[in-house]
């Protein structure tokens, strides 16, 4: 019987390796590494603040994590089909979760002003819980929510979901400050898209068509699809690798002493444009900028030493440029 009919889309997954998944998977790493080379590079004072979080790179970086989210999907479905195999899921998820806090304790005792409270990692395992309830659908209702997803955020924001504990949603009006931020909503759209279309492939017999396309044995794929298949530990290794390849380089060859207001302008625009137009923006951060030189705020600021949850002038600065421009 057809899965249109209400039989679950899936009944078991395939036994054979996609390798072509492996391929995709080694080759979004690839591109993560790269985009965060980019990162460490504006980091260390290489590039324009600003660079990575803007323009092609901000779309290269939303690509990728769509990317990561969306395979995490077809790899759920691959893994289980709809008879779920509970030590297995809860293995991944425990390696997947454990790997998340490590990552906001980290970043936490490194730069507690804007460390990863939600990144990529918590949105996958987050998606990956969620989507257990989605495993016995119909691959076109996964679908549908999938899209649904994507769309939430661009039509329905409010304050409520501002607190950082409640950020992670993804409906704020305000994003919270974070060098990686993936909130639930719109990820869990590419994860459940992923989910999706598997199941389609899967109750059509295309996954065994797939795993007969072999994807060459040159070392470059080889090493590809080894990183895929290994693809968290490449995750967890590769930034502290780039990190010190920078900053040893930076010991040869220092880069010039950063302006920092240039940069916190262009956080401060992008922050902003999430839910404002670009013309408030551009008077807002203008705004909040001056007052924060004329009260001798600015550098204590940037560099961490004071908070809006710390100083009360800082929000008072904030509402108050808002009053004069909205």
């Amino acid at each position: 019987m057809s899965d249109t009919a209400g039989d679950p889309p899936y009944s078991a997954p395939s036994v054979r390796r996609i390798e072509l998944l492996d391929l995709a998977r080694g080759l979004a790493l690839f591109a993560m590494a790269s985009y965060h080379f980019c990162w460490d590079l504006e980091f260390f004072g290489y590039l324009e603040p600003g660079t990575s979080t803007q323009g092609l790179l901000k779309a290269y970086a939303r690509l990728i994590a769509g990317s990561f989210l969306f395979l995490a999907g077809v790899s759920l479905v691959l893994a289980h089909g709809w008879r779920l195999r509970p030590a297995a899921f809860l293995k991944r998820l425990a390696l997947v979760a454990g790997a998340a806090a490590m990552i906001s304790l980290a970043t936490f005792l490194a730069i507690p002003g804007s460390f990863i409270h939600f990144g990529i990692l918590h949105a996958i395992a987050a998606s990956s819980l969620i989507g257990l309830a989605f495993l016995r659908l119909p691959w076109l209702a996964t679908l549908a929510i999938g899209v649904i997803c994507l769309i939430l955020p661009a039509v329905y924001r409010n304050e409520a979901f501002n607190p950082v504990w409640l950020s992670w949603v993804g409906l704020f009006t305000v994003p919270p400050r974070s060098n990686d931020f993936v909130p639930l909503l719109p990820w869990l759209g590419p994860f459940l898209i992923g989910m999706g279309l598997t199941g389609l492939a899967v109750s059509r017999g295309w996954t065994e068509r797939l795993a007969s396309v072999g994807t060459g044995a040159s070392r470059a794929a080889l090493a590809t699809r080894f990183c895929g298949r290994h693809s968290l530990a490449f995750y967890l290794v590769h930034q502290p690798v780039l990190i010190a390849l920078v900053w040893t380089f930076s010991q040869i060859n220092p880069p010039p002493a950063p302006d920092p207001l240039p940069g916190f302008i262009s956080e401060c625009r992008i922050s902003c444009e999430a839910s404002s137009s670009v013309a408030f923006c551009n008077q807002f951060c203008s705004c909040v900028t001056d007052e924060l030189l004329s009260q001798n705020l600015f550098q204590p600021f940037v560099t961490g030493r004071i908070t809006q949850e710390s100083d009360t002038r800082i929000p008072a600065i904030a509402e108050q440029c808002t009053a004069r421009f909205k």
